[in-house]
């Protein structure tokens, strides 16, 4: 897959397992794996890090196979997902760290240009989740309000 703003094509990704069933060493039954992510969420850790010490710790290596829903899916059942989506928040928040290094370093151009790749992407993000109505649809970004968060 290459990436959306260059001409390169990479090779750096995560490989997940192979097969789609549940491994035979996983000793937790799907309720207990429930309300281990319940407990990581509220422990205020995103969706992806529940995953990743599901993985290291209780070493869980896809949740959805063993209980048949994916970690977003158990914490929209339970009330505890973000009001952004996690990959926009991590987009707005690069967005919000290139602004104040603009802010501090004015003749950098070349991430001028960066800012507005980034920017991009977000606006294309919230067209999507606009869509599928996972945010309101007055959401809208904006640079200044997006710093004070």
């Amino acid at each position: 897959m290459g990436r959306m703003h260059s001409h390169n094509y990479g090779k750096s990704h995560s490989t997940r397992p192979l097969n789609p069933k549940a491994p035979s060493w996983i000793t937790q039954d799907p309720k207990e794996i429930e309300e281990l992510i319940i407990k990581y969420a509220k422990d205020d850790l995103s969706a992806s890090q529940i995953g990743i010490k599901l993985r290291d710790q209780h070493s869980i290596p896809l949740v959805k196979p063993i209980i048949k829903k994916t970690i977003t899916e158990v914490l929209e059942e339970n009330d505890l997902n973000p009001e952004l989506p996690e990959d926009l928040n991590n987009i707005v928040m690069k967005a919000v760290g290139l602004q104040k290094h603009l802010k501090i370093n004015k003749k950098d151009n070349r991430n001028v240009r960066s800012l507005e790749l980034i920017e991009a992407k977000v606006h294309r993000l919230s067209v999507y989740y606009k869509k599928i109505g996972r945010i309101s649809q007055n959401w809208k970004y904006k640079a200044l309000v997006a710093q004070l968060e």
